[in-house]
């Protein structure tokens, strides 16, 4: 079975989408995936950018807005709610991501994030709404997730997820990688499968 690499931030509408769509058009390919959850805010930051090239370029916020209406109509997806405070930090959604990851529980959990943010308009990166998706999925001792999220280990780890992005010359989210080819947008997602094949 080939393996495709999914790179997704917390903070994009568009990783939102393909985390949607991504499981059931892998299963019927026979593709394994590997789900990545990383950060852009550090890469942006390489490129001289201290904000999503949506708030810098005016324009292209613009047309972002209401391309990503549309696309959730096309996959028919729930009418998304951006918050105010766009891009939304990312960070504590990542940190108890990676945390999953190594109990299991990672993909779900980064699927309820998503929902709770871009269908239900709730602020991620506050504790309280985090423990409320650890508490909906009946994951135990959230309290507990949380610590170690917050540990230096995980932290290091999430440094050095950022640095391979880095290597892999990842720029944007949602990003996949097949082999040595990377794929960037939701729109590349049945393209990247497809070259599993």
């Amino acid at each position: 079975m080939k393996t495709l690499e999914f790179w997704y931030e917390f903070a994009s509408p568009y990783s939102y989408i393909s985390m949607m769509r991504i499981e059931d058009l892998a299963a019927a390919a026979n593709v394994e995936v590997h789900y990545q959850p990383f950060l852009l805010g550090p890469l942006f930051k390489e490129f001289g950018w201290e904000t999503s090239p949506f708030k810098i370029y005016a324009e292209k916020g613009e047309n972002f807005f209401r391309d990503i209406e549309r696309e959730a109509e096309y996959y028919g997806l729930p009418q998304m709610k951006i918050l105010e405070e766009f891009p939304h930090p990312g960070l504590a959604a990542a940190r108890v991501a990676l945390v999953g990851m190594k109990e299991g529980w990672g993909v779900e959990f980064s699927k309820a994030i998503y929902k709770r943010q871009f269908q239900d308009g709730l602020v991620t990166k506050n504790k309280e709404n985090v423990l409320g998706v650890l508490s909906a999925l009946n994951i135990e001792n959230a309290e507990g997730i949380i610590e170690r999220a917050n540990g230096d280990e995980n932290k290091s780890h999430l440094r050095e997820i950022t640095e391979r992005a880095k290597a892999k010359k990842i720029y944007g989210a949602p990003s996949f990688i097949v082999g040595d080819e990377l794929f960037w947008g939701n729109d590349r997602l049945e393209r990247a499968i497809s070259y599993c094949k």
